[in-house]
């Protein structure tokens, strides 16, 4: 029976009305994991010439995947995803499906039905995931919908148990979009506290409603009454931003995008993508407007919000400008590129893709880029802004939240790496741009996620596409920038790969996501190269020469690889092999040969001469020479007659692995093919 027809017979009996939803944290069953499990399976099978990755695929066409986190400690791998999250094992093997939808709801209703009734005509609605966060400490998963005007649930990381679904309060409500990729969360804990959470959001017009960026609590109890509540909330200050109305007045489709977000030393930092707020011109065409791509920070222990800074930020390269972000991940430097920046390998660095331009954000160009930013070097401008700002130079810059030019006002202020701000000059914004270094572009198939890791003291930086495509980009810094050395297919139907990708814990996998379909691609593909020039040529700071396996392979992959040439990470420790003599006559038999490998490994557990397909002979080995016999007269090659000589292949042959580890070529020849 065919992979077909099994697909068919599990689902083809259940009409729509029968079809259960997927089991979630209260109906799972062993049965039906296992069947969900096989299913997954039978779908994953590769068609033939197509790399075989595990994959996950998504049960519902319109369902489509949202988020994916893996949980540092376990492995574990979670999906946010339209109408459920799911928790997989490291090999995509299905274990929970949370169900979160659809359900009845009208974006009007607020509060949300689920707290008081309301007439809004009600329909069955989609709930799309838009956070989804693992809050180590307190071993739960947060996961941000929708639906109900953007309520959470916490869960349970072992079964995705609904520990709390705060809704009952107008700070429970985080934003009504339904796109995912507009809100970013990061959660901070100081040792022995609560934790936060530090938010931001589109908000689609409703500026009333939800704030644009805010902090919240996050207590260890998920039943506490002051779960998500603003971590400071008065009359005159709050841990929040809100979009004035003005600006929405000025610009109707005025909104912020929250691209990315993350914590480094004692700031949160968010990427925003942003409408520019032109003084005193109204834009009422979205496809008017000018984007700017913005860093802002704000410090942990800020509830005022007064250390709130924002800098335009983005990269060039001969003169065209990248400024549409599309995509960015916070890693560690490789050597090189730590060199580069001049910066420890310790330090962190914000790897970032642009499009081109400043236009058609929701469209934008398939001109991008990718680009690095030390956190250093953002924090070095950021704190040049605060000190001009300080001595009363120039204005706020924030025209969006400010509505006006307000002036910057001098105070004789000592301003230091860690200045979280005062009552004064703040908001702080900015008009010169974060410039990053430009490490790679391509003007097609625009680059749409991006992660990266440190592997043997290089920086290894993993760029999806919008074709479904993986590029492999080694990040050395200045003169080559990254070196693009690897590209593989790993959507088969050209879909877009999301902005969510994250490493398995050993990092020899990545998983990466399209809307249908979660992919688990190796790191690296070192076998598909099947000579020593060919891997260390390659590029891949994964692969080397496994010189007696005769084989390309990560380093810990090749037995016994720290002794001396058993592993090549150089093409210049390629061993060669030279014959002395290199030729003889098809009279001469039974010849000694001595045979001198370069660069070669301890051969002292026995080597084999192989002549060809003619016959293989022992050899004797002193260091890295070897001793072989030529074939006897029964072995000796046939010349044709219109031939004066007759070359084949003379290898060596471990024989602690069997494998053929070096050869060169051998000549036989007839003089009497001249002879009259």
């Amino acid at each position: 029976m065919s992979t077909q027809r099994i697909y068919l017979l599990v689902f083809a009996p259940l009409s729509m009305e029968q079809r259960r939803p997927w089991p979630w944290a209260t109906e799972v069953d062993s049965w039906s994991v296992v069947l969900l499990s096989v299913v997954w399976v039978l779908l994953a099978r590769p068609a033939a010439g197509m790399p075989q990755f595990s994959t996950f695929h998504s049960e519902n066409r319109d369902w489509t995947f949202n988020h994916l986190t893996v949980h540092r400690g376990t492995g574990s791998v979670y999906v946010g995803a339209i109408n459920r999250v799911y928790k997989l094992t490291g090999n995509l093997t299905i274990q929970v499906a949370h169900k979160t939808g659809p359900e009845e709801d009208n974006k009007s209703c607020y509060p949300p039905l689920i707290v008081q009734p309301c007439s809004e005509v009600l329909t069955l609605t989609n709930n799309v995931n838009k956070l989804l966060i693992i809050d180590y400490p307190e071993n739960r998963l947060l996961a941000c919908g929708s639906l109900y005007q953007g309520v959470c649930k916490l869960l349970r990381l072992d079964d995705l148990f609904i520990l709390v679904e705060p809704s009952h309060k107008k700070e429970h409500y985080l934003s009504s979009v339904n796109k995912t990729g507009t809100m970013y969360g990061v959660i901070v804990r100081s040792e022995g506290q609560d934790g936060k959470l530090f938010i931001g959001t589109a908000v689609d017009g409703k500026q009333d409603y939800f704030p644009t960026l805010s902090s919240r609590k996050l207590p260890r109890d998920p039943e506490s009454s002051a779960m998500l509540d603003y971590e400071l909330h008065s009359d005159f200050v709050s841990s929040l931003i809100k979009i004035p109305s003005d600006t929405l007045a000025l610009v109707s489709h005025f909104d912020i995008f929250y691209i990315y977000g993350f914590a480094s030393g004692g700031f949160v930092y968010f990427l925003t993508v942003q409408p520019e707020t032109p003084e005193g011109v109204a834009i009422n065409s979205a496809g008017d407007l000018f984007y700017t791509s913005r860093i802002v920070r704000l410090c942990k222990d800020d509830p005022k919000f007064h250390s709130y800074v924002s800098l335009p930020f983005g990269c060039t390269r001969a003169g065209v400008e990248y400024r549409l972000l599309q995509a960015a991940y916070l890693a560690k430097p490789g050597d090189s590129l730590a060199q580069a920046f001049n910066i420890s390998s310790q330090d962190d660095v914000l790897f970032a893709i642009f499009s081109k331009g400043q236009k058609q954000y929701h469209h934008p160009p398939d001109d991008s880029a990718l680009c690095a930013f030390p956190i250093r070097a953002i924090n070095l401008q950021i704190k040049y802004r605060l000190q001009s700002c300080y001595q009363g130079e120039g204005n706020l810059e924030l025209n969006w939240l400010l509505g006006k030019d307000v002036q910057c006002t001098k105070a004789p202020v000592p301003i230091d790496d860690n200045f979280c701000g005062l009552d004064i000059n703040q908001p702080l914004g900015g008009s010169t741009p974060v410039e990053g270094l430009t490490l790679y572009t391509t003007s097609r198939d625009r680059m749409t996620s991006v992660a990266s890791y440190v592997y043997n003291g290089y920086s290894v930086v993993f760029v999806g596409t919008k074709s479904g495509k993986l590029k492999k980009i080694r990040a050395d810094g200045p003169p080559h920038g990254g070196v693009q050395y690897e590209t593989i297919s790993v959507l088969k139907d050209g879909s877009p790969i999301l902005r969510d990708m994250a490493f398995s814990i050993d990092q020899r996998y990545l998983y990466i996501m399209s809307e249908r379909q979660i992919t688990r691609v190796p790191v690296e593909s070192c076998e598909q190269y099947t000579t020593c020039g060919e891997c260390l040529s390659s590029g891949d700071p994964h692969c080397g020469w496994c010189a007696l396996h005769n084989m390309c392979s990560r380093r810990d992959k090749c037995q016994r690889a720290w002794e001396p040439n058993r592993f090549a990470a150089s093409i210049s420790q390629c061993m060669s092999l030279e014959v002395h003599p290199s030729s003889i006559s098809v009279s001469e038999h039974s010849r000694l040969l001595s045979l001198v490998v370069s660069d070669a490994p301890d051969l002292s557990e026995g080597i084999a001469c192989a002549f060809g397909n003619l016959t293989e002979v022992e050899g004797q080995v002193s260091g890295s020479q070897v001793i072989c016999i030529s074939p006897g007269p029964k072995d000796v090659p046939v010349i044709p007659l219109d031939q004066d000589w007759f070359g084949l292949e003379l290898q060596l042959r471990s024989k602690e692995t069997g494998k053929i580890f070096v050869s060169t070529e051998f000549k036989f020849y007839n003089c009497s093919a001249h002879q009259l």
